[in-house]
């Protein structure tokens, strides 16, 4: 069986975004919110069952985050002002 988790969840939240458009009546807000609400549970649906299928493979899922490095040139300094920023020379 193919994920089909975003179309799902995208016909999911345009259904709920158009019945609270008519409630509100103001159907463009409605889809708009429908649309943003379905990619959020479509991706979330394609999470859960990317998790299920790694757990069933027993590699435990792959982490992908912090690699716990830091560097310090990473960041301009913010400010504006035209300086340097403190950046690494």
């Amino acid at each position: 069986m193919k994920a089909a988790g975003l179309p799902i969840g995208m016909g999911a939240g345009i259904a709920v975004g158009v019945a609270l458009g008519i409630a509100l009546d103001n159907l463009a807000l409605g889809i708009g919110l429908g649309v943003a609400i379905g990619g959020g549970l479509g991706v979330a649906s394609v999470g859960v069952q990317n998790a299920k299928k790694a757990k069933e493979a027993g590699d435990g899922g792959t982490f992908i985050g912090d690699t716990g490095t830091s560097s310090d040139c990473g960041s301009d300094g913010g400010g504006g002002d035209g300086g340097d920023g403190g950046g690494c020379d």
